[in-house]
């Protein structure tokens, strides 16, 4: 994992989104390295998150057992949830006209959730902060500047994009999350309780 990578990716997207994007569409990096260096890190420490938030605050009657599920079914609704928008995004664009290139599309969706995973990462641990999120709203301006950068499409198209992605994203975020509840607490609950 290449932490330097991380720390530049992710100041560069919260506080200049359009030079980062340039650079990001200069270094023409696989979908796989942004996976590696900067989904995956982000997405532990929000798993990590809701692990220490549960086991600290919210699980006071379930075995420890439950937290560590909880820990699990965050880290898999999040990356389902990327991954899932990132294939929409890329059909979309299709469907549009303007190519199918899903490394552009799953580079899009990383980047403008990194607001929304660090939001994640406090209010996992402190619900009571829970206030916080709306500062995922800058994910949105993020998407919105990629678009323009990694795509180009037609102004009317790039509002088409923004709506789309964002309403994939919030729809695979609910269904899969009441999925994995159901699915986790039937695991737990047969298994360990």
């Amino acid at each position: 994992m290449n932490f330097n990578f991380l720390a530049r990716s992710v100041r560069g997207i919260l506080l200049d989104p359009l030079k980062e994007w340039g650079i990001i569409r200069a270094e023409n990096k696989h979908s796989l390295y942004f996976i590696r260096n900067l989904l995956f890190p982000l997405l532990t420490l929000a798993s990590v998150a809701a692990f220490l938030g549960s086991f600290l605050f919210t699980n006071t009657v379930l075995k420890d057992t439950y937290s560590i599920l909880i820990g699990i079914k965050y880290f898999t609704l999040l990356f389902l949830a990327i991954y899932g928008t990132a294939l929409v995004l890329n059909e979309v664009t299709n469907f549009f006209g303007l190519g199918k290139e899903f490394n552009n599309s799953f580079k899009l969706i990383v980047c403008s959730v990194v607001p929304f995973l660090l939001c994640q990462i406090v209010t996992r641990v402190f619900e009571s902060f829970i206030f916080i999120n709306i500062l995922s709203f800058y994910g949105l301006y993020i998407l919105w500047t990629g678009i323009e950068k990694l795509i180009d499409p037609p102004e009317r198209k790039k509002i088409l994009l923004l709506i789309s992605a964002s309403i994939a994203f919030i729809t695979l975020l609910t269904l899969t999350s009441w999925i994995l509840t159901l699915a986790f607490d039937k695991i737990y609950f047969s298994i360990f309780a």
